[in-house]
């Protein structure tokens, strides 16, 4: 008889061994950690929140904007129904902050100013920001556009601003009232007399951006390939240059706010039953040694309300800079 193979596995099995074992299986590798992606916008609100004055003049600022906007929905009394009977009263369960001397409540008037000082600096900043960037753009990405636009930058910022901004209000108050109506031709007049004359800064701190970007390796790369000036722009040159913008647009709405109340403090502003602080503080003032909160109320809110813009455009400039928000 043929005797069966033997085999070291055999010999082993029938000495009471065990089997050769399987391959040993590949180590376990961890899988990396996850980084959490931070995007630029969540470094700058993480930096902003440590600028305590800038958090507090939001606080500060976030409530005076409910203030003007939901205290007429709680306090509807007319800001301009007229009650002769209740005129020059002081402070009271039925006006907690007084009337004026045509018994107009001084709660809800200044209410109703603080919608119309806010608005307008809004706007008037918008119109600033757009020419200011428009022209910084232009004149620090095209070379042959820089000197006639900062020569233009500069005759505007030798014009006197308050002499500029009564002569263009005298010369366009009626036909602008005539066309559009007192209230809103007038506030077409300031929103364009403030944005057409506040825009230089914004445009000389862009034009220094953009001269400084468009020798960046990403610009000249684009450049060579082909890529068209306009497309370059709208890509690369303005969302690197939206930090600074920013910044002036917040620090442009305590200048239209100054602005706005400085005319209507010098009767060319809103008409008289149209309230403003600025307007209050025009009709306050004759009357101011007999009736001091007529005139402390607008006067509090307007200093209130530029100081929280400027303390939140430090803020902001402090938290867009990358040198400071590295740290």
């Amino acid at each position: 008889m043929t005797e069966p193979t033997r085999t070291p596995s055999s010999d082993l099995a029938a000495a009471g061994g065990a089997a050769t074992p399987a391959a040993a299986s590949p180590p376990v590798v961890p899988a990396p950690e996850t980084v959490a992606h931070r995007s630029q916008w969540s470094d700058v609100w993480r930096q902003f929140r440590r600028h305590r004055g800038a958090m507090v003049a939001l606080s500060l600022f976030v409530g005076i904007i409910l203030f003007v906007s939901i205290g007429p929905l709680l306090w509807r009394i007319d800001p301009t129904f007229v009650d002769i009977r209740a005129r020059n009263q002081g402070f009271s369960l039925a006006h907690p902050l007084g009337t004026d001397q045509l018994g107009r409540d001084l709660l809800a008037r200044l209410m109703a100013g603080g919608q119309v000082s806010i608005a307008v600096g809004l706007t008037a900043m918008t119109i600033a920001i757009f020419l200011g960037s428009l022209i910084g753009i232009l004149s620090g990405f095209f070379r042959r556009l820089d000197a006639p636009l900062m020569r233009m930058t500069e005759l505007f910022l030798a014009l006197p601003l308050l002499p500029l901004l009564l002569l263009m209000v005298t010369l366009f108050r009626e036909p602008l009232s005539q066309t559009f109506g007192p209230a809103l031709g007038i506030f077409f007049l300031i929103v364009t007399a403030i944005g057409a004359t506040s825009w230089m800064q914004a445009a000389r701190i862009v034009r220094g951006e953009v001269l400084g970007l468009k020798e960046r390796e990403f610009i000249l790369a684009a450049r060579s390939i082909g890529t068209p000036s306009h497309r370059m722009v709208t890509r690369h040159i303005l969302p690197n240059v939206m930090s600074p913008i920013m910044v002036a647009a917040t620090l442009g709405i305590a200048t239209a706010i100054i602005t706005e109340s400085a005319l209507s403090f010098l009767g060319l502003g809103f008409p008289p039953d149209f309230p403003t602080w600025g307007r209050l503080l025009f009709d306050a003032v004759d009357q101011m040694v007999l009736y001091p909160w007529r005139v402390i109320f607008p006067g509090l809110l307007i200093s209130l309300t530029v100081l929280c813009v400027n303390y939140i455009g430090d803020g902001l400039r402090d938290a867009m800079d990358p040198r400071i928000r590295g740290r």
